[in-house]
């Protein structure tokens, strides 16, 4: 069964890994790959961080859009699927990576993983707004 508009902002508000897809090229299959988000309801905001010389971001500078794919399994299969315009990508800041890194780590965690992460490169976040949901609770 479809979720109401309520379930799905609420679900995909949650912090689950979401399966990202971005065109690829004509050649090729859709580039799809594991990410943490944020989503925003009331901004109508979805974004992510991702490092400035990846190939996800390569494909999403290209096509302009992306999908995210969030399920479980339990207690019912539930999984909200949202392809997302994208309206800015913009250098990533300190505060931006430990809101990221605190949505999916548990505290403790947090300020080591921001340390580690200080190795990883230049990084981007990429802003989305929401233009077409799917969704289902098979349960």
């Amino acid at each position: 069964m479809p979720l109401t508009k309520e379930e799905k902002q609420e679900f995909l508000a949650q912090p689950h890994v979401a399966a990202l897809a971005v065109a690829a090229g004509a050649e090729r299959a859709p580039l799809n790959v594991p990410i943490w988000y944020e989503y925003e309801p009331d901004a109508d905001d979805v974004w992510v961080v991702t490092p400035e010389d990846s190939v996800k971001l390569r494909h999403i500078r290209a096509s302009g859009r992306f999908s995210l794919l969030v399920q479980r399994v339990e207690p019912t299969i539930r999984y909200v699927g949202v392809e997302v315009e994208v309206t800015g990508i913009t250098p990533m800041t300190v505060d931006e990576h430990r809101v990221m890194a605190a949505r999916y780590l548990p505290p403790e965690a947090v300020e080591p993983y921001l340390v580690q992460a200080e190795g990883f490169g230049p990084m981007v976040t990429v802003h989305a707004r929401p233009r077409r949901w799917i969704s289902a609770d098979l349960g």
